[in-house]
Protein backbone atom coordinates (compact mmCIF):
# COMPACT_ATOMS: atom_id res chain seq x y z
CA UNK A 1 0.00 0.00 0.00
CA UNK A 2 3.37 2.43 0.96
CA UNK A 3 4.10 1.65 -2.69
CA UNK A 4 0.76 2.14 -4.35
CA UNK A 5 0.70 5.66 -2.57
CA UNK A 6 4.10 6.65 -3.88
CA UNK A 7 3.24 5.32 -7.36
CA UNK A 8 0.31 7.84 -6.85
CA UNK A 9 2.17 11.04 -5.65
CA UNK A 10 4.86 10.19 -8.54
CA UNK A 11 2.48 9.75 -11.57
CA UNK A 12 0.21 13.22 -10.35
CA UNK A 13 3.62 15.30 -10.06
CA UNK A 14 2.36 16.14 -6.55
CA UNK A 15 5.65 16.57 -4.94
CA UNK A 16 9.65 18.15 -5.90
CA UNK A 17 12.80 17.48 -3.57
CA UNK A 18 12.84 19.33 -0.81
CA UNK A 19 9.19 20.07 -0.70
CA UNK A 20 8.11 21.31 3.05
CA UNK A 21 4.22 19.42 3.04
CA UNK A 22 2.00 20.91 5.52
CA UNK A 23 -0.39 17.60 6.48
CA UNK A 24 -4.61 18.56 7.51
CA UNK A 25 -4.54 16.48 10.45
CA UNK A 26 -7.79 15.65 12.24
CA UNK A 27 -7.19 12.56 14.17
CA UNK A 28 -9.51 10.24 11.82
CA UNK A 29 -8.37 7.31 10.33
CA UNK A 30 -8.27 8.95 6.95
CA UNK A 31 -5.61 11.70 7.75
CA UNK A 32 -3.75 9.69 10.53
CA UNK A 33 -2.83 7.02 7.78
CA UNK A 34 -2.08 10.07 5.69
CA UNK A 35 0.63 11.40 8.06
CA UNK A 36 2.19 7.54 8.97
CA UNK A 37 2.71 6.91 5.16
CA UNK A 38 4.13 10.19 3.99
CA UNK A 39 6.13 9.66 7.41
CA UNK A 40 7.48 6.56 6.09
CA UNK A 41 8.20 8.25 2.44
CA UNK A 42 9.81 11.27 3.29
CA UNK A 43 13.49 10.32 2.80
CA UNK A 44 12.17 8.38 -0.64
CA UNK A 45 11.05 11.57 -2.13
CA UNK A 46 13.31 13.89 -0.12
CA UNK A 47 10.66 16.10 1.95
CA UNK A 48 9.87 17.50 5.11
CA UNK A 49 6.76 17.27 7.02
CA UNK A 50 4.73 19.57 9.40
CA UNK A 51 1.18 18.78 10.40
CA UNK A 52 -1.99 21.41 10.92
CA UNK A 53 -5.01 20.66 13.53
CA UNK A 54 -8.18 22.70 13.78
CA UNK A 55 -10.11 22.03 16.71
CA UNK A 56 -13.92 23.15 15.74
CA UNK A 57 -15.22 23.07 19.52
CA UNK A 58 -18.50 21.21 18.55
CA UNK A 59 -18.13 18.12 20.13
CA UNK A 60 -16.77 19.33 23.44
CA UNK A 61 -14.53 17.07 25.30
CA UNK A 62 -14.08 14.41 22.66
CA UNK A 63 -13.00 17.67 20.57
CA UNK A 64 -10.11 18.02 23.02
CA UNK A 65 -8.88 14.56 22.80
CA UNK A 66 -8.95 14.80 19.63
CA UNK A 67 -6.35 17.38 19.68
CA UNK A 68 -4.06 15.89 22.30
CA UNK A 69 -4.01 12.76 20.46
CA UNK A 70 -2.81 14.66 17.17
CA UNK A 71 -0.19 15.99 19.78
CA UNK A 72 0.59 12.83 21.19
CA UNK A 73 1.45 11.24 17.63
CA UNK A 74 3.32 14.06 15.68
CA UNK A 75 5.59 14.57 19.26
CA UNK A 76 5.99 10.40 19.10
CA UNK A 77 7.32 10.79 14.62
CA UNK A 78 8.39 13.95 15.90
CA UNK A 79 6.83 16.00 13.31
CA UNK A 80 6.08 19.68 14.52
CA UNK A 81 2.37 20.66 14.55
CA UNK A 82 0.42 24.06 14.57
CA UNK A 83 -3.04 23.97 16.61
CA UNK A 84 -6.16 26.36 16.69
CA UNK A 85 -9.18 26.63 18.04
CA UNK A 86 -12.25 27.79 16.55
CA UNK A 87 -15.74 28.31 18.01
CA UNK A 88 -17.48 27.27 14.81
CA UNK A 89 -21.16 27.59 16.29
CA UNK A 90 -20.51 30.99 16.11
CA UNK A 91 -18.37 31.58 13.03
CA UNK A 92 -21.84 30.26 11.40
CA UNK A 93 -24.29 32.36 12.83
CA UNK A 94 -21.94 35.25 12.31
CA UNK A 95 -21.80 34.66 8.40
CA UNK A 96 -25.10 32.82 7.97
CA UNK A 97 -23.71 29.81 7.00
CA UNK A 98 -23.86 26.15 6.80
CA UNK A 99 -21.35 24.54 9.94
CA UNK A 100 -19.61 22.60 7.19
CA UNK A 101 -19.02 25.72 5.46
CA UNK A 102 -17.80 27.82 7.82
CA UNK A 103 -15.50 24.98 9.12
CA UNK A 104 -14.16 24.43 5.85
CA UNK A 105 -13.63 28.35 5.50
CA UNK A 106 -11.59 28.30 8.53
CA UNK A 107 -9.39 25.03 7.99
CA UNK A 108 -8.10 26.23 5.11
CA UNK A 109 -7.37 29.51 6.19
CA UNK A 110 -5.69 28.41 8.58
CA UNK A 111 -3.94 26.03 6.53
CA UNK A 112 -2.76 28.69 4.56
CA UNK A 113 -1.71 31.44 7.59
CA UNK A 114 0.67 28.18 8.64
CA UNK A 115 1.57 27.89 4.74
CA UNK A 116 3.26 31.28 5.03
CA UNK A 117 4.31 31.11 8.44
CA UNK A 118 6.55 28.19 8.08
CA UNK A 119 7.33 28.19 4.10
CA UNK A 120 4.95 25.18 3.16
CA UNK A 121 4.90 23.94 -0.54
CA UNK A 122 2.43 21.79 -0.35
CA UNK A 123 -1.40 21.49 2.06
CA UNK A 124 -1.46 17.37 1.95
CA UNK A 125 -5.11 16.92 2.18
CA UNK A 126 -6.91 13.42 3.18
CA UNK A 127 -9.26 12.68 1.13
CA UNK A 128 -9.53 8.80 -0.52
CA UNK A 129 -11.47 6.87 -2.99
CA UNK A 130 -15.07 6.69 -1.18
CA UNK A 131 -14.97 10.57 -0.75
CA UNK A 132 -14.14 10.95 -4.21
CA UNK A 133 -17.53 8.42 -5.02
CA UNK A 134 -19.53 10.51 -2.83
CA UNK A 135 -18.80 13.65 -4.43
CA UNK A 136 -19.25 12.31 -7.89
CA UNK A 137 -22.61 11.17 -6.79
CA UNK A 138 -23.38 14.24 -4.77
CA UNK A 139 -22.60 16.57 -7.99
CA UNK A 140 -24.66 13.95 -10.20
CA UNK A 141 -27.70 14.57 -8.42
CA UNK A 142 -27.54 18.00 -8.22
CA UNK A 143 -27.46 18.14 -12.24
CA UNK A 144 -23.77 18.71 -12.64
CA UNK A 145 -21.73 19.13 -16.25
CA UNK A 146 -19.03 17.00 -16.85
CA UNK A 147 -16.84 18.96 -14.80
CA UNK A 148 -18.20 18.64 -11.79
CA UNK A 149 -18.25 14.24 -12.62
CA UNK A 150 -14.59 14.93 -12.46
CA UNK A 151 -14.40 15.23 -8.64
CA UNK A 152 -11.91 16.07 -6.44
CA UNK A 153 -8.43 16.93 -7.96
CA UNK A 154 -5.34 14.66 -7.27
CA UNK A 155 -3.68 18.17 -7.01
CA UNK A 156 -5.10 21.73 -7.06
CA UNK A 157 -3.45 25.06 -7.88
CA UNK A 158 -0.22 22.89 -7.50
CA UNK A 159 -0.82 23.63 -3.81
CA UNK A 160 -3.28 21.01 -2.40
CA UNK A 161 -2.45 17.44 -2.71
CA UNK A 162 -4.38 14.39 -2.31
CA UNK A 163 -1.57 11.47 -1.58
CA UNK A 164 -3.88 8.93 -0.74
CA UNK A 165 -6.95 9.45 -3.14
CA UNK A 166 -5.95 6.30 -4.52
CA UNK A 167 -6.87 4.23 -1.15
CA UNK A 168 -10.17 2.61 -0.67
CA UNK A 169 -11.73 3.34 3.33
CA UNK A 170 -11.47 -0.29 4.10
CA UNK A 171 -8.13 0.17 3.10
CA UNK A 172 -7.44 2.67 5.23
CA UNK A 173 -8.99 0.85 7.90
CA UNK A 174 -7.23 -2.07 7.90
CA UNK A 175 -3.74 0.31 7.46
CA UNK A 176 -4.70 2.05 10.91
CA UNK A 177 -5.84 -1.95 12.51
CA UNK A 178 -1.93 -3.34 11.12
CA UNK A 179 -0.30 -0.25 12.67
CA UNK A 180 -1.95 0.15 15.88
CA UNK A 181 -2.80 2.95 15.51
CA UNK A 182 -6.00 3.92 17.41
CA UNK A 183 -7.51 6.93 15.32
CA UNK A 184 -10.04 8.78 16.56
CA UNK A 185 -13.62 8.30 15.81
CA UNK A 186 -16.03 11.56 14.80
CA UNK A 187 -19.52 10.24 15.57
CA UNK A 188 -20.71 13.02 13.52
CA UNK A 189 -19.82 11.06 10.62
CA UNK A 190 -22.17 8.01 11.71
CA UNK A 191 -25.35 10.79 11.48
CA UNK A 192 -27.42 11.03 9.27
CA UNK A 193 -27.58 14.79 9.62
CA UNK A 194 -25.65 15.85 6.16
CA UNK A 195 -25.99 15.05 2.77
CA UNK A 196 -22.85 13.34 2.59
CA UNK A 197 -23.18 11.25 5.58
CA UNK A 198 -26.53 9.75 3.79
CA UNK A 199 -24.69 8.84 0.57
CA UNK A 200 -21.98 7.23 2.83
CA UNK A 201 -24.52 5.25 4.59
CA UNK A 202 -27.30 4.72 2.89
CA UNK A 203 -26.74 5.42 -0.97
CA UNK A 204 -23.85 3.90 -1.35
CA UNK A 205 -24.33 0.67 0.54
CA UNK A 206 -27.30 0.14 -1.38
CA UNK A 207 -26.05 0.52 -4.80
CA UNK A 208 -23.49 -1.69 -3.94
CA UNK A 209 -25.74 -4.60 -2.46
CA UNK A 210 -28.23 -4.30 -5.53
CA UNK A 211 -26.47 -2.57 -8.66
CA UNK A 212 -22.72 -2.73 -8.68
CA UNK A 213 -20.41 -4.27 -5.84
CA UNK A 214 -17.31 -2.39 -7.17
CA UNK A 215 -19.18 1.09 -7.09
CA UNK A 216 -16.57 2.96 -5.58
CA UNK A 217 -13.96 1.88 -8.47
CA UNK A 218 -16.12 2.26 -10.96
CA UNK A 219 -17.11 6.31 -9.92
CA UNK A 220 -13.26 6.71 -9.44
CA UNK A 221 -12.93 5.51 -13.03
CA UNK A 222 -15.72 7.45 -14.50
CA UNK A 223 -14.25 10.53 -12.60
CA UNK A 224 -10.95 10.11 -13.75
CA UNK A 225 -12.22 9.37 -17.50
CA UNK A 226 -14.37 12.58 -17.05
CA UNK A 227 -11.50 14.30 -16.10
CA UNK A 228 -9.06 13.67 -18.96
CA UNK A 229 -12.03 14.73 -21.38
CA UNK A 230 -12.27 18.33 -19.45
CA UNK A 231 -8.28 18.41 -20.22
CA UNK A 232 -9.24 18.74 -23.63
CA UNK A 233 -12.29 20.99 -23.70
CA UNK A 234 -10.17 23.21 -21.39
CA UNK A 235 -7.13 23.47 -23.57
CA UNK A 236 -10.05 24.23 -26.69
CA UNK A 237 -11.34 26.90 -24.05
CA UNK A 238 -8.16 28.58 -23.30
CA UNK A 239 -7.31 29.33 -27.02
CA UNK A 240 -11.00 30.36 -27.96
CA UNK A 241 -10.83 32.87 -24.94
CA UNK A 242 -7.81 34.18 -26.14
CA UNK A 243 -9.74 34.82 -29.99
CA UNK A 244 -12.83 36.19 -28.47
CA UNK A 245 -12.22 38.09 -25.34
CA UNK A 246 -9.97 40.99 -24.52
CA UNK A 247 -8.69 42.15 -21.18
CA UNK A 248 -9.04 45.58 -20.02
CA UNK A 249 -8.17 46.77 -16.35
CA UNK A 250 -12.32 46.98 -15.56
CA UNK A 251 -13.62 44.51 -17.42
CA UNK A 252 -13.41 41.80 -20.06
CA UNK A 253 -15.56 42.21 -23.85
CA UNK A 254 -16.45 39.12 -25.22
CA UNK A 255 -16.60 39.81 -29.25
CA UNK A 256 -19.71 38.98 -31.20
CA UNK A 257 -18.40 36.16 -32.96
CA UNK A 258 -17.32 34.08 -29.91
CA UNK A 259 -21.37 33.17 -29.88
CA UNK A 260 -21.60 31.74 -33.14
CA UNK A 261 -19.58 29.16 -31.40
CA UNK A 262 -20.63 25.88 -30.64
CA UNK A 263 -22.61 25.86 -27.26
CA UNK A 264 -20.27 23.63 -25.29
CA UNK A 265 -17.53 26.19 -25.83
CA UNK A 266 -19.60 29.09 -25.62
CA UNK A 267 -21.07 28.58 -22.24
CA UNK A 268 -17.44 27.70 -20.96
CA UNK A 269 -16.12 30.97 -22.79
CA UNK A 270 -18.72 33.02 -20.73
CA UNK A 271 -17.71 30.86 -17.40
CA UNK A 272 -14.10 31.54 -17.60
CA UNK A 273 -14.61 35.33 -18.82
CA UNK A 274 -17.14 35.35 -15.15
CA UNK A 275 -14.52 34.03 -12.86
CA UNK A 276 -11.75 35.93 -14.40
CA UNK A 277 -13.51 39.07 -14.22
CA UNK A 278 -14.56 38.48 -10.24
CA UNK A 279 -11.79 36.64 -8.90
CA UNK A 280 -14.13 34.24 -8.05
CA UNK A 281 -15.06 30.82 -8.28
CA UNK A 282 -18.42 29.64 -7.44
CA UNK A 283 -22.07 30.42 -7.39
CA UNK A 284 -22.16 31.03 -11.15
CA UNK A 285 -24.76 29.06 -12.61
CA UNK A 286 -25.51 27.77 -15.93
CA UNK A 287 -29.16 30.01 -15.58
CA UNK A 288 -26.26 32.96 -15.73
CA UNK A 289 -24.66 32.09 -18.54
CA UNK A 290 -27.87 31.26 -20.73
CA UNK A 291 -28.84 34.96 -19.51
CA UNK A 292 -25.77 35.92 -21.27
CA UNK A 293 -26.67 34.81 -24.13
CA UNK A 294 -30.24 35.64 -24.27
CA UNK A 295 -28.72 39.19 -23.81
CA UNK A 296 -26.54 39.29 -26.35
CA UNK A 297 -29.43 38.31 -28.74
CA UNK A 298 -31.47 41.39 -27.27
CA UNK A 299 -31.21 45.06 -27.24
CA UNK A 300 -27.71 47.15 -27.94
CA UNK A 301 -27.96 48.92 -24.45
CA UNK A 302 -29.53 46.55 -22.27
CA UNK A 303 -27.64 45.02 -18.72
CA UNK A 304 -28.28 42.45 -16.09
CA UNK A 305 -26.81 41.93 -13.06
CA UNK A 306 -24.84 38.31 -12.54
CA UNK A 307 -24.12 37.05 -9.20
CA UNK A 308 -20.83 37.77 -7.25
CA UNK A 309 -21.48 41.79 -8.69
CA UNK A 310 -20.87 41.31 -12.74
CA UNK A 311 -22.80 43.50 -14.74
CA UNK A 312 -23.14 42.06 -18.23
CA UNK A 313 -23.39 44.57 -20.51
CA UNK A 314 -24.75 44.52 -24.73
CA UNK A 315 -22.70 46.61 -26.48
CA UNK A 316 -23.61 46.54 -29.98
CA UNK A 317 -23.24 42.86 -29.84
CA UNK A 318 -20.27 42.65 -27.80
CA UNK A 319 -20.71 41.88 -24.22
CA UNK A 320 -19.25 43.28 -21.75
CA UNK A 321 -18.37 42.00 -18.27
CA UNK A 322 -17.54 45.33 -15.52
CA UNK A 323 -17.82 45.17 -11.80
CA UNK A 324 -20.69 46.74 -10.25
CA UNK A 325 -18.30 49.03 -8.02
CA UNK A 326 -16.13 49.95 -11.48
CA UNK A 327 -19.61 50.85 -12.98
CA UNK A 328 -19.62 54.71 -12.66
CA UNK A 329 -15.58 55.07 -12.71
CA UNK A 330 -15.70 55.20 -16.91
CA UNK A 331 -17.40 58.31 -16.41
CA UNK A 332 -15.13 59.81 -14.15
CA UNK A 333 -14.22 62.74 -16.53
CA UNK A 334 -17.00 63.70 -18.56
CA UNK A 335 -16.24 67.42 -18.84
CA UNK A 336 -12.35 67.22 -20.34
CA UNK A 337 -11.30 70.85 -21.54
CA UNK A 338 -8.50 73.23 -23.29
CA UNK A 339 -9.39 76.29 -23.99
CA UNK A 340 -8.26 78.24 -26.83
CA UNK A 341 -5.41 77.23 -28.05
CA UNK A 342 -2.37 80.01 -28.92
CA UNK A 343 -1.11 78.48 -32.02
CA UNK A 344 1.27 80.66 -34.71
CA UNK A 345 2.66 77.99 -36.89
CA UNK A 346 4.91 78.76 -39.65
CA UNK A 347 6.16 76.01 -42.91
CA UNK A 348 8.29 73.12 -41.23
CA UNK A 349 7.20 74.19 -37.59
CA UNK A 350 5.38 71.77 -35.56
CA UNK A 351 3.34 72.31 -31.81
CA UNK A 352 2.74 69.45 -29.84
CA UNK A 353 -0.35 69.89 -27.10
CA UNK A 354 -0.45 67.23 -24.42
CA UNK A 355 -2.96 66.49 -22.28
CA UNK A 356 -3.04 64.03 -19.55
CA UNK A 357 -6.70 62.88 -19.95
CA UNK A 358 -6.65 62.75 -24.14
CA UNK A 359 -3.08 61.98 -25.11
CA UNK A 360 -1.17 64.20 -27.64
CA UNK A 361 -2.12 66.83 -30.74
CA UNK A 362 0.44 67.28 -33.52
CA UNK A 363 -0.14 70.19 -35.24
CA UNK A 364 1.82 71.54 -38.35
CA UNK A 365 1.58 73.59 -41.87
CA UNK A 366 2.49 71.29 -44.52
CA UNK A 367 2.78 70.98 -48.30
CA UNK A 368 3.81 67.91 -48.68
CA UNK A 369 1.51 64.43 -49.69
CA UNK A 370 -1.59 63.70 -47.95
CA UNK A 371 -2.43 60.85 -46.56
CA UNK A 372 -6.11 60.28 -46.16
CA UNK A 373 -6.47 56.63 -45.20
CA UNK A 374 -4.72 57.71 -41.33
CA UNK A 375 -7.66 57.68 -39.16
CA UNK A 376 -5.39 60.04 -36.87
CA UNK A 377 -4.18 62.69 -39.04
CA UNK A 378 -6.41 64.95 -40.69
CA UNK A 379 -5.93 68.02 -42.93
CA UNK A 380 -7.70 71.44 -42.71
CA UNK A 381 -8.06 74.56 -44.21
CA UNK A 382 -6.10 76.86 -41.73
CA UNK A 383 -7.40 80.50 -43.03
CA UNK A 384 -10.59 79.65 -42.46
CA UNK A 385 -9.53 79.16 -38.48
CA UNK A 386 -9.56 81.58 -36.09
CA UNK A 387 -9.35 79.54 -32.48
CA UNK A 388 -8.51 76.25 -31.66
CA UNK A 389 -9.85 74.18 -28.66
CA UNK A 390 -10.27 70.40 -28.01
CA UNK A 391 -12.90 69.39 -25.14
CA UNK A 392 -14.81 66.02 -25.07
CA UNK A 393 -18.91 65.58 -25.64
CA UNK A 394 -21.40 68.12 -24.73
CA UNK A 395 -25.51 67.28 -24.32
CA UNK A 396 -26.81 68.36 -27.93
CA UNK A 397 -23.41 68.60 -30.00
CA UNK A 398 -23.47 68.53 -33.31
CA UNK A 399 -21.49 68.10 -36.22
CA UNK A 400 -22.01 69.00 -40.09
CA UNK A 401 -19.77 65.19 -41.45
CA UNK A 402 -17.63 65.39 -44.25
CA UNK A 403 -19.67 65.77 -48.08
CA UNK A 404 -22.90 66.75 -46.71
CA UNK A 405 -24.40 69.78 -46.42
CA UNK A 406 -26.22 69.12 -42.48
CA UNK A 407 -25.26 69.23 -39.23
CA UNK A 408 -26.10 65.64 -37.30
CA UNK A 409 -26.26 64.96 -33.70
CA UNK A 410 -23.27 63.87 -32.38
CA UNK A 411 -25.19 60.94 -30.41
CA UNK A 412 -26.32 59.67 -33.83
CA UNK A 413 -22.98 58.94 -34.82
CA UNK A 414 -21.82 57.55 -31.93
CA UNK A 415 -24.89 54.97 -32.37
CA UNK A 416 -24.00 54.80 -35.91
CA UNK A 417 -20.56 53.67 -35.17
CA UNK A 418 -21.36 51.32 -32.21
CA UNK A 419 -19.28 53.20 -29.79
CA UNK A 420 -20.31 52.32 -26.43
CA UNK A 421 -21.47 55.04 -23.97
CA UNK A 422 -19.21 54.24 -21.29
CA UNK A 423 -16.51 55.36 -24.07
CA UNK A 424 -17.68 58.38 -25.84
CA UNK A 425 -16.35 60.76 -23.21
CA UNK A 426 -12.83 59.36 -23.72
CA UNK A 427 -13.03 60.63 -27.57
CA UNK A 428 -11.87 64.38 -28.43
CA UNK A 429 -13.50 66.85 -30.02
CA UNK A 430 -11.24 68.63 -32.14
CA UNK A 431 -13.09 72.83 -31.90
CA UNK A 432 -12.58 75.44 -34.56
CA UNK A 433 -14.30 78.79 -33.87
CA UNK A 434 -16.26 76.75 -31.72
CA UNK A 435 -17.37 74.31 -34.39
CA UNK A 436 -16.73 70.48 -33.75
CA UNK A 437 -13.92 69.91 -36.99
CA UNK A 438 -13.02 66.52 -35.94
CA UNK A 439 -14.44 64.01 -33.51
CA UNK A 440 -11.15 62.14 -33.32
CA UNK A 441 -11.02 58.76 -35.05
CA UNK A 442 -14.74 58.87 -35.86
CA UNK A 443 -15.79 61.67 -38.21
CA UNK A 444 -14.53 65.23 -39.76
CA UNK A 445 -16.51 68.41 -40.54
CA UNK A 446 -17.31 69.03 -44.14
CA UNK A 447 -16.79 73.06 -42.69
CA UNK A 448 -12.76 73.43 -42.85
CA UNK A 449 -11.96 70.64 -45.46
CA UNK A 450 -8.92 71.40 -47.98
CA UNK A 451 -9.59 72.48 -51.40
CA UNK A 452 -8.37 73.34 -54.45
CA UNK A 453 -8.45 77.17 -53.32
CA UNK A 454 -6.62 76.39 -50.18
CA UNK A 455 -3.28 78.15 -49.74
CA UNK A 456 -2.48 77.02 -45.84
CA UNK A 457 -2.85 73.27 -44.81
CA UNK A 458 -3.15 72.50 -41.10
CA UNK A 459 -2.18 69.06 -40.57
CA UNK A 460 -3.61 67.80 -37.03
CA UNK A 461 -2.40 64.46 -35.91
CA UNK A 462 -3.53 62.48 -32.66
CA UNK A 463 -1.46 59.99 -30.51
CA UNK A 464 -2.93 58.52 -27.16
CA UNK A 465 -1.60 58.36 -24.04
CA UNK A 466 -0.29 55.36 -23.30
Amino acid sequence: MINKVKNFIRDNSMMDKGDKVLIALSGGPDSVCLLYILHKLKDDLQIKLHAAHVNHCLRGENALKDEEYCKEICKYLDIPISIKRVDINNISKEKSISTEMAGREERYSFFNEVKKQFNISKIAIAHNSNDQAETVIMRAVRGSGIEGLTGIKPIRDNLYIRPILCLTRKEIENYCANENLKARIDETNLEEIYSRNKIRLKAIPFLEENFNANLISTLNRLAYSCSKDVEFIEEVVTERYKKYCENFSDSIVIKEDAFNEKEAILTRIIKKSLMNISKKFNNFEMKHIYDIITLQKGETGKNIHITNGVIAKNEYGKIKLILKENLNKDLKKDKIELGNLHIELKENKIINIYDDYFGKFEFSLTNNKINFNDEFTKYFDYDKISNISIRNRRDGDRIVPLGMKCSKKLKDIFMDCKIPKDKRSEIPLLIFNDKIAWVVGVKVSDEFKINKKTKNILKVKFEREE
